[in-house]
């Protein structure tokens, strides 16, 4: 008679064994076996980390094992288990791997075995949807997961311990270990001067976040960090100046170095523009009656000196010119100017947490990763492609949701967008939010940053490329595995399911977001799965990981300001301006914030890192091989740039991109 050895490997994660009955039946091309029960007389099975092997013997030759059925009965109370994969040795010798890393119920499977697979396919993505449903958290967001907590969520999708993702758990621990805690609840109270905020800066300090206390107040810094902080997305080539900013060559000619008028610069190339119009109108957080909280919405224009450095020379508050709104040059009193680009850098905070942060990366992700796994069963091979870069996403945002930027939540704590004020721009900066800006290349282009020549030192354009391609190519090594044609590509119909829901609910079906309904080439295949799992990893290190070097210093990024912006030169003094940055209690939870916010996982999995072997293919294990060898030559490409560096950029250092969204 013939006989399968099978082997059984529980996961190592807690609580991953169990004690119930756990039933086999292998499914062939000629057969099915019956149900055998996979125990060993005593014998503790399944327990954590184990890797069992069992013998199955059959009446007859079963053919090509297709398919795998796992019943688990209860033994004496329900206990979850997490299977990471079977494997099963065929009576000639032959070695069959069937991934699964997932959590088991104690579920009865069906003994249909009409068009069995197919079937199985059809049903468990039936059960998927009942479990993955779309939810409006806000009216005009992208549709996120219906839970209203984390315990809600499918169990497979859960962190392994809720308690190392508990928000108020981890800023506290982080204000505890930046002993800082003593001021946590000072609110009201202003620090003395820029040298106090020392008191809270001192205790935890790297190589970019000293330097930032350092040089924060000069002109070179403050350009810097449009190309290279943490919000390196905003800046652009400025064509034309907007009507509403009426800047002249004689506001600025002491600052342009090339002897040409301000047209003249512009017409070559060496104007830039951040607007932060998004911010306009946007309400200012009241959740706290002691506190007023201002906003702002400036326009600042920058200059690309004789040294390629990026330097700012006019900055305007708001957006409607006019007597009460001055631009502010470099050429005024000390500290209009200062206070003029602590202003800039307070909205380009609001900004890159709530826009290019939260919605371009944490949103956009979880859109991704509810449509996957609504419409494509585990033995799909874009499932098995894209489930790694969608690995605890829905969990932290449902996190988020519960702690973090729910009404009353932490981020109304510090932030002058608290309150209400967040939600209105993540409405707002929807209609901005297309394809194509998530397409890396494209999105550089379209601000005119695209010349590396033109504009060097912009390191976040030359490593983002670099893993662009990266992943680009190792996508189209696996598609080219499964997709023999376009033709294949149109005609798969789980495929198309998962774009269409990518459309119709997370992007809300907006046709002018230009996110294809359904893809009908390989090559526009290629480049949606990048733009998946780029957003999920380089581009969500490159605005996350950043922000304990560029934010933990105050005055370089207040998540408040505590008096409107200043309405006519001359005024402004060193005391206005500590009055006007934010309070003792509000500096610690935002530095407890960013904090936390940029520290690794446990046991973080960084980009190339396959651990889950949901592909048995060998041609596809040879493609992660190539991809990662490939990611190890940029590592070396960054490590190299960045010697003797005193501001090195290391976040698109594929060693420190972690393969999804996870914090």
């Amino acid at each position: 008679m013939p006989s399968y050895t099978v082997t059984v490997a529980t996961g190592s994660q807690w609580f991953a064994g169990t004690d119930d009955y756990i039933y086999l039946s292998l499914v062939g091309s000629a057969g099915c076996s019956e149900k055998h029960l996979l125990d060993k007389p005593f014998y503790n099975d399944f327990e954590r980390g184990a890797v069992d092997s069992y013998d199955v013997t059959v009446d007859e030759e079963l053919g090509d094992i297709q398919l795998i059925k796992i019943e688990k009965r209860k033994y004496w109370f329900h206990d979850d288990w997490y299977l990471k994969y079977i494997t099963v040795k065929t009576p000639c010798g032959d070695y069959i791997e069937f991934p699964c890393y997932r959590w088991i119920s104690a579920k009865l499977a069906c003994d249909d075995q009409i068009h069995v697979l197919k079937q199985h396919r059809r049903k468990e993505l039936e059960t998927r949807q009942k479990q993955y449903r779309w939810m409006e958290w806000n009216p005009g967001f992208p549709l996120s997961i219906d839970a209203k907590c984390h315990k809600d969520l499918p169990r497979d999708i859960q962190f392994d311990s809720e308690k190392g993702v508990d928000f108020v758990l981890n800023y506290s621990k982080a204000m505890e270990n930046l002993f800082i805690n003593r001021f946590m609840h000072m609110f009201q109270s202003s620090w003395s001067d820029f040298a106090d905020f020392e008191k809270i800066f001192v205790r935890i300090s790297n190589t970019i976040s000293e330097r930032v206390m350092n040089h924060w107040q000069e002109d070179r810094m403050f350009g810097y960090q449009f190309l290279n902080g943490c919000n390196p997305v905003m800046i652009q080539r400025c064509l034309k100046l907007p009507d509403n900013l009426p800047v002249t060559t004689e506001m600025v000619e002491c600052s342009l170095e090339r002897q040409l008028t301000l047209e003249q610069e512009i017409e070559q190339g060496n104007i830039f523009i951040v607007d932060f119009k998004l911010l306009d109108g946007i309400d200012a957080n009241k959740t706290d009656p002691c506190t007023l909280q201002f906003l702002a919405a400036p326009i600042c224009l920058l200059y690309k000196n004789l040294a390629n450095k990026i330097v700012p020379i006019a900055i305007q508050l708001n957006q409607v010119p006019g007597e009460e709104n001055p631009i502010f040059l470099p050429s005024d009193a000390k500290y209009d100017w200062l206070l003029a680009k602590i202003w800039v850098r307070s909205s380009d905070f609001h900004v890159h947490q709530t826009i290019t942060h939260l919605l371009r990366t944490h949103l956009v992700s979880e859109v991704f990763g509810i449509a996957m796994y609504r419409q494509l069963p585990a033995v799909h091979p874009i499932f098995k492609l894209l489930v790694a870069h969608v690995r605890f996403t829905i969990a932290i945002n449902t996190k988020a949701r519960e702690q973090l930027i729910c009404e009353y939540g932490l981020f109304d704590k510090a932030n002058a967008t608290g309150g209400g004020g967040h939600v209105q721009m993540v409405q707002r900066a929807m209609q901005d939010l297309t394809y194509t800006s998530l397409c890396f290349p494209e999105a550089i282009k379209a601000r005119g940053m695209d010349n590396a020549e033109d504009i060097p030192y912009y390191f976040y354009r030359d490593d983002g490329l670099l893993v662009w391609e990266a992943i680009k190519t190792f996508v189209a090594e696996v598609v080219g595995i499964y997709y023999e044609g376009d033709q294949v590509v149109e005609e798969d119909q789980e495929l198309q399911d998962f774009v269409k829901d990518v459309y119709m609910y997370g992007m809300r079906g907006r046709k002018a977001s230009g996110f294809p309904k359904s893809i009908k080439t390989k090559e526009k295949l290629c480049e949606y799965l990048t733009v998946v799992i780029f957003t999920a990893s380089a581009q969500h290190a490159a605005v996350n990981f950043g922000q304990y070097d560029w934010c933990s210093w105050i005055p370089n990024a207040p998540p408040t300001m505590r008096a409107p912006p200043p309405t006519a030169k001359g005024v402004v003094t060193i005391e206005q301006i500590v009055e006007t940055l934010p309070d003792r209690g509000r500096s610690c939870w935002h530095l407890g914030a960013v904090w936390a916010l940029s520290q690794f996982q446990d046991n973080e999995l960084f980009l190339g890192m396959y651990p889950e072997e949901h592909f048995v293919e060998k041609p596809v294990k040879e493609a992660m091989a190539r991809f990662r060898k490939n990611l190890d030559s940029i590592v070396s490409v960054i490590a190299e740039r960045n010697k003797n560096k005193k501001l090195p950029y290391y976040y698109l250092s594929p060693d420190r991109i972690p393969n999804s969204v996870a914090i």
